[in-house]
């Protein structure tokens, strides 16, 4: 497990890129000599144009860092959706958690946007040039593809606020005025079932059209051990229709519309470690999986959903003037997501989390792209956006929960260790004593009503999300060899934001301090001799020994102020035992008097670049740019207010109370609160904690050098870079929530390097990598956490990715393939912190995260368009983990996603 920053991380990057400048010396004198001897052997690498700028560029010749991934590579290798792309783009991240939905994508190890509605994403993932604004709009089985395009580091200056680590661009193919198309069925282990099918042709001379579509299903990779259900299955379906007019030669209009569904049981999470409240589930009843995820089964009572559906419609027209381009892109979608899972992962009936996400999505662009003539090529243009989300979940306590609650308070008041047995054995016999039931009758609250079942939180939130940017680059042709280019963009953007909590959990309203004031008090005063069940009797008491009373009432406030674990038990609140069990404190909604529900960011982005030919074959750059991110709600039950509108009752650095306590027998205010603008306003509650209620803007910058070399039978790249995010919007799971906050600074320094090699016509090598040294440079978190100077969770040192294709003839009129890719990324850290951090601690020589995937593929393909593959993604079947995370509400218990398994099979292909 990777544990410290190499801090001689820029020199070993130095003497990487000598050594590839040494590779492309080498590569270009053995591929002059290979044409020398062989010409009519050698196979001339395809060019690739590319359009992610937004201007028709050759890969080799445009100045950026960018992957590109083309049709034939995506069928040979299997790739179905964006997740399989990253066994080809090392630079490129993917994650899915707790449903299908809930992904994230990374480029050079930036990026978030899972788990939280308010977060956008750091990468921008564009399908034909329309932005899809949340993971769950862009996950589905790709549609028929001419290329996938990755961008890597801050594209704001083209792209605005959407673009901060980088940019997705995905391609379709355009209609045909020729009647053509392709079908293809697969079946292979897991049950799968697939099928797929494209046809195009023409309406009219000027008219033509495609329309495709799919369906994809498969068994599960995992089982629910209560009831055999199946987990981790897939079901989903494509559908999409194009229309490509062409009323003159100068005027080209792309209408699409599509549409997607996902219905599917995910994601599982195993123990990775059992914590003590493993064996608490199991004498309520409860079964726990007995930490081997890759056995892949897993105790829970209730089989988890994710639906998802996606639907759109775009227009894109290009017209052609006399000197200028302009091109309109006219968007509008729908994104339902529907959740409903087992949020403790256990077979106890603890928790239920139902989630239901609304997102509807405009956007417009209009730019203006010059036609290249003369010394200067420019575009200008306009983008605005506008979306709205609406969230509705229900977080609720089950019918074990309760006893989970009593019996947790039990252990946590037993003495000595030797006091266990006893209290499991009064549990089973039902002679246990319930602290819970003690504190109802303190209360006189009816038996049942506290940690009962169906409380917890009824949730609401909305958000409208507008922006508008204007843009524009200007490339300066100096001379035949030299570029330089400027580009700017200027992004306005508002959000508003509403958050509507029911909460039903009584436990976690209470006001321990008060209640804890309530009984010691009640308690000192029988100890004086008062009858305290009699009213009369305290009355009179306290009437006849005023001092002595006011000598009780400050023993009592001390007693009850005091949640120091480390000072002796008589000397703390009784119920300090139960704080921890509060899992859900009271919440402030907003907009209120106080917080307006509304946030504002601008920025002014830029980009400056200068390229030269140094050759016909070889192209250099150097680059800086900066990124924007804006500002994101926290959309969550974790949403709480800032610590400079509102003071908690209790200090988190003293575990000591402040707030108001009021003595019930005669009505005195012993001690105020204190002041805050929330306070002030009556809008203090109880056991009130403070958070975020957003996250700041995130700025990047990014520092490129690059080389670009291309011959007939070999081309590399090679990138170095020094990117940095200012305020990082962290989300980061706690055990009962999620935290948001900003990293000051998160940067990485690296190397990227894609080639590709075809010594002879029929052979052809590829090798991707990415060298990263990511840090946080400075972040303290909300806790307090000093993380500064330690790796980023997650993101490996080295990715790479090595691919063979060999093609043949192995008989008659058929043409055939074998491939194979092996993907790398070495182990990294679960959580952020280095050697501090718990969960590293727990697992370190248990589990890690590096990945050894080796894919392959063997193909026929005749002369008529029949094809035949036999797939396998991940053959050797290597197990690793891909995230793990504190188990909910299990102290000590850690939880992680286990890797996909060996999937292998076979597909026909019919192309006509």
């Amino acid at each position: 497990m990777k544990k410290t920053t190499n801090t001689n991380y820029g020199l070993k990057t130095a003497l990487s890129l000598s050594v590839a400048l040494t590779a492309i010396t080498a590569g270009a004198g053995f591929t002059a000599m290979a044409q020398d001897e062989a010409e009519d052997e050698a196979k001339r690498l395809n060019t690739v144009t590319i359009t992610a700028t937004k201007r028709e560029q050759t890969l080799q010749d445009v100045p950026v860092a960018v992957s590109v991934v083309d049709e034939s590579v995506i069928e040979k290798a299997e790739i179905l959706d964006l997740n399989d792309l990253q066994s080809v783009v090392p630079s490129l991240g993917f994650r899915t958690f707790q449903n299908s939905a809930n992904a994230n994508f990374t480029i050079r190890g930036f990026g978030n946007g899972a788990n939280n509605v308010g977060i956008e994403p750091s990468v921008g993932i564009f399908i034909d040039g329309v932005y899809r604004s949340r993971a769950a709009a862009s996950i589905g089985d790709l549609p028929n593809l001419e290329r996938v395009e990755v961008l890597r580091g801050p594209q704001s200056t083209l792209f605005g606020k959407n673009a901060s680590a980088g940019v997705v661009s995905v391609v379709t193919s355009k209609p045909d005025y020729e009647y053509g198309g392709n079908a293809e069925v697969s079946v292979g282990n897991f049950n799968l079932r697939r099928a797929r099918g494209y046809f195009t042709g023409p309406i009219t001379d000027n008219v033509a059209f495609s329309i495709g579509g799919g369906i994809n299903q498969r068994d599960g990779t995992a089982e629910n051990r209560v009831d055999g259900a199946d987990l981790n299955s897939r079901d989903r379906w494509n559908v999409r229709g194009e229309l490509l007019i062409e009323p003159t030669e100068r005027q080209e209009w792309r209408l699409i519309l599509d549409a997607d569904e996902i219905d599917e049981v995910c994601c599982i999470a195993s123990n990775l470690v059992e914590g003590p409240t493993a064996d608490i589930i199991r004498i309520i009843g409860g079964n726990v999986d007995n930490a081997t995820p890759f056995e892949r089964g897993i105790f829970v009572n209730g089989t988890p959903n994710n639906t998802l559906e996606n639907k759109g419609i775009s227009l894109q027209g290009d017209i052609e003037f006399d000197g200028f381009t302009l091109t309109t892109i006219t968007a509008y979608r729908e994104t339902d997501v529907s959740n409903n899972y087992d949020i403790d992962f256990t077979s106890a009936n603890l928790a239920a989390l139902t989630e239901a996400q609304q997102l509807e999505t405009f956007s417009q662009e209009i730019r203006l792209t010059s036609n290249d003539a003369g010394n200067f090529a420019w575009m200008v243009g306009g983008y605005f956006f506008d979306e709205s989300a609406a969230v509705q979940n229900e977080l609720l306590y089950g019918s074990d929960f309760r006893n989970f609650i009593d019996l947790g308070a039990a252990f946590a008041g037993a003495t000595s260790p030797a006091d266990i047995p006893a209290i499991i054995g009064a549990f089973q016999t039902g002679t246990l004593a319930s602290p819970l039931g003690a504190l109802e009758g303190g209360l006189g609250l009816p038996s049942g009503t506290l940690a009962g079942a169906g409380q917890g939180n009824i949730e609401s939130f909305t958000q409208d999300d507008q922006a508008i940017s204007i843009f524009g680059t200007l490339d300066w042709h100096i001379n035949d060899r030299l570029t330089a280019t400027v580009g700017l963009n200027y992004t306005e953007n508002e959000k508003d934001a509403t958050l509507n909590i029911q909460s039903l959990d009584v436990l976690s309203s209470l006001d321990l301090t008060q209640v804890g004031y309530a009984l010691v008090a009640d308690t000192i005063l029988g100890l004086n001799g008062v009858d305290t069940s009699d009213p009369a009797a305290i009355g009179a008491f306290i009437a006849g020994n005023p001092a002595a009373y006011g000598a009780i009432q400050q023993q009592a406030l001390a007693i009850a102020s005091n949640y120091d674990p480390t000072t002796p038990a008589a000397t703390q609140n009784p119920l300090a035992g139960l704080r921890p069990l509060q899992f859900q404190p009271p919440f402030v909604n907003f907009p209120n008097a106080v917080e307006d529900g509304t946030i504002k960011a601008d920025d002014l982005t830029y980009s400056i670049r200068l390229a030269y030919d140094l050759t016909d074959n070889i192209n250099v750059y150097g680059s800086y740019a900066t990124g924007f991110k804006s500002n994101s709600f926290n959309i969550s039950r974790d949403s709480r207010p800032f610590a400079a509108v509102f003071t908690p009752s209790i200090d988190a650095a003293t575990n000591q109370a402040i707030g108001t306590v009021v003595d019930p027998f005669t009505g005195q205010v012993l001690r105020t609160g204190p002041s805050s603008p929330l306070a002030d306003a009556g809008l203090a509650q109880p056991n009130l904690i403070t958070g975020t209620r957003f996250a700041q803007p995130e700025e990047a910058k990014v520092f490129e050098i690059g080389l670009k070399g291309a011959w007939d039978t070999f081309a590399i790249n090679v990138a170095i870079f020094d990117q940095t995010i200012e305020n990082f919007q962290s989300n980061v799971f706690n055990g009962t929530g999620f935290t948001l906050d900003n990293a000051a600074e998160q940067s990485a320094t690296g190397l990227e390097m894609d080639a590709s090699w075809s010594p002879t016509s029929n052979l052809t090598f590829t090798f991707a990598g990415t060298f990263l040294d990511p840090v946080y440079d400075d972040f303290v978190d909300f806790n307090g956490n000093d993380f500064s100077g330690t790796a980023v969770s997650g993101v490996s040192d080295v990715i790479t990715s090595t691919s063979v294709l060999y093609e043949f003839q192995p008989f008659g009129a058929w043409d055939a393939f074998v491939r194979a890719d092996w993907q790398y990324e070495s182990d990294s850290d679960f959580g952020d912190g280095g050697d501090a951090a718990a969960i590293n601690q727990a697992l370190e020589g248990l589990y890690d995260r590096e990945v050894n995937n080796i894919n392959a593929s063997l193909g026929f393909v005749s002369e008529d368009g029949l094809g035949i593959t036999l797939w396998g993604r991940n053959i050797f079947d290597h197990e690793y983990i891909t995230t793990a995370f504190p188990g909910v509400a299990q102290d000590g218990t850690w939880t992680g996603y286990p890797s996909q398994p060996q999937t292998y099979g076979v597909t026909i292909r019919k192309t006509f």
